[in-house]
């Protein structure tokens, strides 16, 4: 009978703290990126905005764009500095930014600030995955990146309906006060990053959890001619690219989508965007844990990480096609419901394979992944407001969010990447 010291149970207990840290600060910054896309008519109305759809989508664009092009820069900080004291920083930027955004008054200066909020994200994943990388083996590796993926799906499936819950409860307040109920959600939103921040250090300080640095991890100086030749580097970024592409659609479009075409009110659309979110929670959480699984039985990586993210894709594609010839609302969004829980259920191999690859570079192969991954979210938003703009047909959104899943799954198909990038070792496990 195998016996389980009490320091292996301490340590084991220890790497699950810090998990939970990591899944909640990925909620709370879901939470606050989609702070925009509920109340998305509204701020038009407000700041007067001459378009919806193309001024909506440049500063939903604007977003991912300054989160994708600080994901680099935000990756060798989290290698140098440390993971714990990186994360610490953004997100109390990220807060602060968040707050100033309320304080807009005009399209660009929301743009701005927007962007700079987005700018203060980018450190937020490569600074988890390097730590994860660190603390966990490698058959629990899948399922770490499927718990924090279930952090940030959990972060943007209630966030469509925390919002618009929280936008009906600030309508008294607002009329108070005589000021833009989406303001005061900004305002609310900036509190929880701040209180993660300092709960996270006083918890690090306090109960001594598992340290995700160590003096021999600090990685020598990245050779950036091997990355820029890598062919499954490529690969691994572009399927980010169109995985991210895609997903965004819920954080973005996907609310005024089902105002749009399916008659729903704010709230409902809201509602209805979490039903879909749900999905995408219940996919990261079994998908993590569905592929340890599998390594286990087959020792088969490909098999395990990127056989199940073809299938994902793949599955994902085809439900959401199927979904616009169903008129029923509610069958409709159980299908989109279900195209989503696929998407995730494969989409954890993205994070677990840039892990396993990256070695001790981990947090600037995965930042690097994450920007062409945040490349795809900026445009598919101005991409979708162009095509409505042009055409008036909103339906054409979810063809393009067919379309992008559809690549993505042969991205998956060709992926096979062995060892690690720079041939070293990942030597926190």
């Amino acid at each position: 009978m195998t016996t389980v010291s009490m320091d292996d149970r301490e340590v084991h207990q220890g790497r699950y703290h810090v998990l939970a840290f990591l899944c909640a600060s990925a909620a709370i910054a879901y939470i606050q990126r989609a702070a925009l896309s509920v109340p998305a008519t509204e701020i038009a109305n407000d700041l007067q905005f001459a378009d919806l759809a193309r001024q909506m989508g440049w500063i939903q664009s604007a977003w991912y764009l300054s989160y994708g092009l600080m994901q680099i820069p935000s990756g060798s900080l989290a290698d140098r500095l440390g993971s714990r004291r990186a994360l610490a920083i953004c997100s109390v930027v990220w807060s602060l930014a968040t707050l100033l955004t309320s304080l807009a008054t005009d399209f660009y200066s929301l743009l701005v600030m927007w962007s700079l909020m987005g700018a203060a994200q980018a450190g937020a994943f490569p600074c988890a995955a390097k730590a994860i990388g660190r603390i966990f083996p490698e058959t629990e590796c899948a399922r770490a990146t499927g718990l924090l993926a279930c952090g940030m799906t959990i972060g943007g499936a209630i966030a469509p309906v925390l919002t618009a819950t929280f936008l009906e409860s600030l309508s008294p307040w607002s009329q108070a006060i005589h000021l833009d109920r989406w303001r005061l959600l900004l305002a609310a939103y900036a509190i929880p990053g701040i209180l993660w921040t300092v709960t996270f250090l006083w918890m690090i300080s306090i109960r001594k959890l598992p340290s995700v640095e160590r003096s021999r991890d600090v990685p020598s100086k990245v050779d950036w001619s091997v990355m820029f030749r890598s062919w499954p580097l490529a690969l691994l970024c572009g399927q980010q690219f169109f995985r991210a592409a895609g997903m965004v659609f819920f954080m973005t479009w996907f609310p005024t989508f089902l105002q749009k075409t399916r008659d729903v009110s704010l709230l409902g659309s809201g509602i209805l965007t979490t039903v879909a979110g749900v999905g995408g929670v219940l996919g990261s959480l079994t998908g993590g844990i569905f592929s340890d699984w599998l390594l286990k039985r087959t020792g088969n990586k490909r098999l395990s990480r990127q056989g199940i993210a073809v299938v994902g894709m793949g599955s994902c594609s085809l439900l959401i096609v199927a979904s616009y010839f169903v008129r029923d609302v509610n069958f409709s969004i159980a299908l989109i419901t279900v195209g989503a829980f696929c998407a995730t259920f494969g989409g954890v191999s993205g994070y677990t394979v840039a892990i396993g690859f990256g070695g001790r570079h981990v947090a600037t192969v995965f930042s690097t992944m994450n920007m062409f991954g945040n490349m795809g979210a900026a445009l598919f938003p101005v991409t979708a407001g162009w095509l409505v703009a042009q055409t008036g047909n909103w339906n054409l959104i979810l063809f393009l969010f067919a379309a992008v899943m559809a690549v993505d799954t042969m991205c998956w198909a060709l992926l096979n990447p062995q060892g690690t990038l720079f041939g070293d070792e990942n030597e926190g496990r």
